[in-house]
């Protein structure tokens, strides 16, 4: 085999911490490199060094023989490299063929002007490779997350590169488009390119890759045939322990008293006369596939979008217009699922986007002056309950971090407040197993402690583990409900896709 990327020894350290440790390794021409590792295990951190984001302490890189040190992102597409970011890096003020060709647009026979002709032309082809059939000129603020990824894809596909680092790309995508994903990237590796496949879903790993690297605590602790390598032993070699369970045990059982009741809500277009009620100590799972509504719904329900119609009860009391302001007052949070724009102030320390939501607790006297000790003492110990991995909490700023652990500070801005409604939405999205058993035990301390929480999840597996009941939305309308003793996965997904499907009332039994 040719080898494509060779690494020997790479390191790198932030504020004192090492991220990266004496790290060598491999990726051949042909080949599909799965990388696993814990949040903090340094995997996107690897790859950033790849992807000349930033430069090693230490350590040398080759690209097809011949040394490698990209100083910039744009040395590194030269050379014929491509990222697909976890987190996605487009203009969303732009329009789809602007963000593709944003770095190398055809030139028109007249100076300074574009041949738009044939930019048009070519995203076309480019959107079809990847089973997108959106117009060129479409400004990507106008599209779904799960679409805003496959554009991310079409324009590494454009760039027709060598070597291709995948990080998390289906964190977004739903089950069709993570189809055509694998398939474009089947395509890709038989053509003769290298790819490298980094998630947190290891039986996808497991399916696509040929070898898989796992890192644990920034050095690699393992590189193993792909098919001579059980999920259950990456488990253990990327947390350092065996994990018996998904899932923890439920301690609690729901209530009868409603927390939160939603009556006949409504939007023209995006959701149509939603009821239901949480109670308190229930674990509460909304599913749906990407447009059913259910990311809206919760907006609005947070009063972060308005609603036409309806009525939304808060222990009892209904709420007129309700706004993040007043929904806070009523201790209710909500964990975006779009962290890097909603949900992290991401230049600012860790400590400060802890404290953001709580800062009125913690003043004192008439002047209303912040007791800074005791703010700090209690992020602290927030951070710590979530096990996050990071240095100085008052000095290292939260774009620092990897995106589970951004994730892990979001749900701790929420945490010290301290809230009896909670609403998540893909709460653990991005998230390695061991975190994801972390907040899965959080999430049943809040429920067992009295709150309410309302899950939203693409991951259904993810809900019949921890729900207590699971309400299926489809096209702005609940569909379906099931009681934890009627959870099945193939009714539930064919509630979802509108299917003949079981109601609610016919026992069903759990996979």
């Amino acid at each position: 085999m040719t080898t494509l990327l060779d690494l020997h020894e790479l390191t790198k350290a932030f504020f004192g911490i090492a991220a990266v440790k004496s790290v060598s390794l491999s990726v051949n021409a042909g080949e599909t490199l799965g990388l696993i590792g814990q949040n903090g295990a340094g995997k996107s951190t690897l790859m950033n060094l790849v992807g000349g984001v930033i430069a090693p302490d230490s350590g040398r890189m080759l690209l097809n023989g011949q040394p490698y040190s990209p100083r910039t992102p744009a040395a590194a597409q030269r050379s014929g490299i491509a990222f697909i970011h976890q987190e996605l890096n487009l203009f969303t003020n732009l329009s789809i063929a602007e963000n593709i060709f944003i770095s190398d647009f055809p030139r028109a026979r007249f100076p300074g002007s574009f041949d738009r002709a044939k930019i048009k032309q070519q995203t076309r082809a480019l959107l079809a490779s990847v089973g997108l059939d959106l117009a060129p000129d479409t400004p990507v603020d106008r599209i779904s997350p799960g679409e805003r990824q496959l554009v991310e894809i079409a324009r590494a596909l454009h760039q027709d590169a060598s070597l291709i680092i995948f990080d998390e790309p289906t964190t977004s995508l739903t089950a069709r488009e993570t189809e055509r994903l694998f398939a474009i990237m089947d395509q890709l590796s038989s053509q003769g390119k290298g790819l490298i496949y980094i998630s947190h879903i290891l039986s996808d790993v497991r399916k696509l890759a040929d070898r898989i690297a796992v890192m644990r605590d920034g050095e690699l602790v393992a590189l193993e045939n792909a098919s001579d390598f059980p999920v259950n032993r990456m488990i253990a070699l990327m947390v350092g322990r065996s994990i018996e369970q998904l899932y923890p045990p439920r301690t609690s059982t729901p209530t009868d008293q409603s927390l939160l009741e939603i009556k006949d809500v409504s939007t023209a277009g995006i959701v149509e006369k939603v009821s239901f009620q949480l109670h308190r100590g229930e674990v509460l799972g909304l599913f749906g596939l990407m447009g059913s509504g259910r990311t809206e719904l919760a907006r609005m329900i947070f009063g972060m979008d308005p609603f036409e119609q309806g009525d939304i009860v808060v222990e009892g009391q209904s709420v007129r217009n309700p706004s993040p302001r007043s929904s806070i007052r009523n201790r209710m949070a909500f964990v975006t699922e779009n962290r890097r724009e909603e949900g992290l102030l991401m230049s600012i320390d860790i400590a400060n986007n802890i404290s953001l939501v709580s800062l009125p607790e913690f003043a004192r006297n008439l002047i209303q002056m912040i007791d800074t000790q005791h703010l700090e003492e209690s992020a602290r110990e927030t951070a710590s309950v979530l096990q996050l991995k990071s240095g100085d909490i008052r000095q290292q700023p939260a774009k620092s971090l990897s995106g589970g652990n951004q994730q892990k500070v979001v749900i701790a801005k929420w945490l010290l407040s301290r809230p009896s409604i909670f609403i998540m939405d893909e709460p653990t999205r991005g998230i390695d197993v061991g975190a994801k058993y972390e907040i899965y035990s959080i999430i049943d301390r809040l429920a067992a402690d009295g709150s309410g929480v309302l899950i939203i999840s693409s991951e259904l597996e993810e809900l019949i583990g921890m729900c207590d009941r699971i309400l299926v939305m489809s096209r702005g309308e609940v569909v379906g409900e099931f009681a934890r003793d009627q959870f099945d996965r193939q009714h539930i997904l064919s509630a979802a896709f509108r299917e003949n499907h079981s109601p609610a009332d016919e026992p069903m039994k759990r996979d």
